[in-house]
Order: C-alpha cells, then structure tokens, then sequence
C-alpha cells in the first residue's frame, strides 16, 4: 500500500498553490531512447506513421475541456509534417521546441547540441512565425556531466527549460539538482527560468509520477491524490501514450517493453478525468504566476 506524504517545501522558495502544468512532446511512437532500431532519420524512415491520428486524440480531449496546453515539438516534425504545426499554432496552443532530432543531450558534443537547438528553434519559427522560448531535452537528458547545455540555450535565446528531472533515471536525470519547483538556473552569469519535474516524497524517496510511463503506470486513484497533495505538477506527454494499437518495437527488452506499452489503453480516459477534475495551465501561465524574484537560483 502507497503511503502518501505532504512534499515538504523547499527553504528560501516561495510557496506555489496548485500549479499543475499540462504539457507535451510532440514526436512519433518510434521514437524510442536508447535503442538502435529507432535511433536515427534512416531507421525512422522503416516506421509507419502515426502522428496524426495519435494528434487528433490529443487535439479532441483538450477541444473537449477549453484546456490550454504546452506542446514541445521536434523541429523535425516541423519539417515532416507543418500541418501539425499549424495546427497546434491555430489552435493557439503555445509551442516551444523538444529538439531537432530527438537525440540524447549527453552523447552530443557542444557543437552537435547546439546545431540540433538552432535548426529546431528555425524549424519551428519558420512554420509559427514565433518566438521559441522554451526548451525540453529529449529524455531529460541534460545531466550534471552535461550542464553546458543551459548556457547554449541561453545563447540561442531560450528562456525556459523545462529539461531537468531531479532524480535518478534509467537515462536523462539530474539528481544533483535539488530543487522539484520553479527556479532560477545560473551557469556562469548565464540565468534560465527552470520548470523541473515535479517529485512527492514518500518513504524516504522521491516519486515521479506525473506523465510518461510513470503516469500509465499508476492507478487514476493513486494519481488523484497525489496531485491534490502537490502544489507544483509539471506533466509531460506523448502522443504514442494514446496510442493502445501502435506496433511494438521487437529489438526492446522485456523491461523497456514494459516501459514502453503498459497503460497505453486507458491513459486517454486517466488524463481526461484529470483535467476535468483538477485545474490545469500551459507554461506561459505558470510563469507569469511566479514571483520570480523570490523564486530560488540554482548555481551550478
């Protein structure tokens, strides 16, 4: 039996008051971390696609609720598919960008990160005629080892990350980072408005359970209550995570399988009983709603 315990606040932070932030990473369900048959362009051009049948479903809950989002997009789908875009822009959901090629943050050299951000950010721009100014790493793949990553994006005119994930994680996660609310990043004089993962402490541990797997995993019940005791939920989505009838990619292991594919069929109906129950913004409204001069700086 899950025992639930009161996140206790952070010292010198301001207290939030049920910021719960709906979001998500617009890619394709074979784009898969971690595995070679899903790793590049040549392997992805094997796969059917699925995108928009798996946006529609995202498009008709959100319709459905008036509910506002954030959608982080691969700048290659931009280049695939505008019309997806377009679409996410005509309905007047805010775009910000999830990386070029979907690769991981740390097996990339400074120059090969920073040409992924450029070409995604002008991918995106080209086809929205906006400003990008959010960012999230594939994976949350921006680690300790890796923390130049935050003055790049802020030399590309990034000025929210939302890649920090403040715990272990089979790949991708911060541990170090010490802070689960909205802070303040300053590498070198360089400053970056940072939304991380959200945590709940619960026998001694840090829980995650607010999208992804971590999400399909876990009873609707459970989830409730966990949102009703947090004040800051950062939620991050997928479109495969919708998907109960997309192929299985045969080269994962029994575990990644597991990851991968379990929940995939009521998660549509989870998230829409969520935002029917519990009032959710995009990240543009969360930033306006934070004091960002008693907000936290993380020097790293």
């Amino acid at each position: 039996m899950l025992t639930l315990q009161s996140r206790k606040p952070i010292a010198n932070c301001q207290k939030l008051q049920n910021m719960n932030i709906l979001t998500f990473d617009i890619e394709e369900w074979f784009h898969i971390l971690d595995n070679d048959s899903t790793k590049t362009e040549a392997e992805w051009a094997k796969f059917p696609a699925r995108i928009h049948e798996n946006m529609e479903r995202i498009f008709d809950v959100l319709d459905a609720q008036n509910q506002q989002a954030t959608f982080f997009c691969l700048g290659w789908v931009a280049r695939k598919y505008p019309e997806i875009i377009r679409a996410i822009a005509d309905r007047g959901y805010e775009i910000a960008t999830h990386s070029d090629l979907h690769q991981l943050a740390y097996e990339q050299s400074p120059k090969q990160f920073r040409q992924d951000l450029e070409t995604s950010i002008k991918a995106l721009e080209d086809v929205t005629g906006k400003k990008i100014r959010a960012y999230r790493a594939p994976g949350f793949s921006i680690k300790q080892e890796n923390k130049w990553t935050f003055e790049v994006l802020v030399e590309n005119g990034i000025e929210i990350d939302c890649s920090v994930f403040p715990a272990k994680r089979a790949h991708g996660g911060f541990e170090q980072f010490g802070v689960a609310e909205p802070c303040w990043i300053d590498i070198d004089g360089h400053r970056l408005k940072e939304f991380p993962i959200n945590t709940f402490n619960t026998l001694g541990k840090s829980l995650i359970f607010s999208g992804g797997g971590y999400f399909r995993l876990l009873p609707e019940l459970v989830l409730e209550k966990l949102i009703a005791q947090s004040d800051y939920v950062m939620t991050y989505f997928h479109p495969r995570d919708f998907d109960a009838n997309q192929p299985m990619i045969g080269e994962l292991s029994l575990i990644r399988k597991f990851k991968s594919y379990y929940g995939l069929k009521g998660c549509l109906d989870k998230l829409t009983n969520l935002i029917q129950d519990f009032e959710f913004i995009d990240l543009a409204t969360a930033e306006a709603k934070v004091d960002w001069d008693k907000a936290r700086v993380v020097k790293i």
